[in-house]
C-alpha cells in the first residue's frame, strides 16, 4: 500500500474522530447531569400532565432519553401512567423506535470512516453475524437486558445493517420490555387512585419480562 492511499484514509478517519468528539462530549456531559440530578417518572408526569401536546412532547423526550443513555424504562412507565395501557403502548413503542432511529442515524453520520476495512476484518465474525442476521440479529440484541438501549443504537449505527432491518428489529426486540413497563406504569395509576385493577397489568408486565428473558435463550439453542 503506497503513501498516497494511506493519507486519504487517515484524513477521513481523523475527520470522523473529530465529528465523534464534537457530538460525544455534549452527550456525555448532558447524560452525567441528568443522572446526577435524578430525572424520574414524577418529573415527567408533572411536565406532561397538563401539556396540550403531551404525546408530541413525550416522543421528543423519548428521543432525548435515548441519546443521553437514560433508561427507556422510565419513559415506558411514564407512558403507562399518563396514557393508560392502550395509548401508552402506542406512544412508548413509537418513542422507543424514534429514539433508536435517532441514535443509529447519528452514529452512522458521525462515525462514518471510524471503522476501516482492516478493523472490519479483525472484528469480522461479530460484524458479519449482525449484518448478515438483519432484523433478527437486531431484535435478539435488543432482547438482551445488559446491553443499554443507547449503546446498542450507537454501536449498530457503525455497522452496515440496513436502516429498514434495524428499524424492524428494534421495534420487535424492544416490544416485550416496552409492554412490561407500560403495564407497570398503568398498574401504578390504579394503585394511586385506590382501585384493585392493578393486578392484571402487573401480571401482564411480569409475563412480558419473562418472554423477554426466554426468547434469547430459545434463539441461541436454535442457532
Amino acid at each position: 500500500m503506497n503513501e498516497q492511499s494511506v493519507r486519504p484514509r487517515s484524513g477521513s478517519r481523523a475527520r470522523a474522530l473529530g465529528r465523534l468528539l464534537v457530538v460525544a462530549l455534549p452527550i456525555a456531559a448532558a447524560s452525567a447531569w441528568a443522572i446526577r440530578n435524578g430525572v424520574g417518572i414524577a418529573d415527567l408526569q408533572d411536565l406532561l400532565q397538563h401539556h396540550p401536546a403531551a404525546p408530541v412532547l413525550f416522543l421528543l423526550l423519548h428521543v432525548v432519553f435515548s441519546l443521553l443513555f437514560l433508561p427507556r424504562a422510565i419513559m415506558a412507565m411514564a407512558a403507562g401512567l399518563m396514557f393508560g395501557v392502550g395509548w401508552g403502548l402506542v406512544w412508548a413503542s413509537a418513542g422507543s423506535l424514534a429514539g433508536a432511529a435517532g441514535g443509529f442515524l447519528l452514529a452512522r453520520y458521525v462515525g462514518g470512516g471510524i471503522i476501516d476495512e482492516a478493523e472490519r476484518t479483525r472484528f469480522g465474525p461479530v460484524l458479519r453475524r449482525v449484518e448478515a442476521g438483519g432484523w433478527r440479529a437486531v431484535a435478539m440484541l435488543r432482547l438482551i437486558p445488559v446491553v443499554p438501549h443507547a449503546a446498542a443504537n450507537y454501536l449498530l449505527g457503525l455497522t452496515r445493517v440496513r436502516f429498514a432491518s434495524y428499524a424492524v428489529g428494534s421495534l420487535l426486540g424492544q416490544l416485550p420490555m416496552t409492554v412490561a413497563f407500560v403495564q407497570f406504569g398503568a398498574a401504578g395509576t390504579q394503585v394511586m387512585v385506590g382501585r384493585p385493577d392493578w393486578i392484571q397489568p402487573t401480571l401482564v408486565g411480569f409475563a412480558a419480562l419473562l418472554v423477554s428473558a426466554v426468547l434469547p435463550k430459545l434463539a441461541a439453542r436454535r442457532a
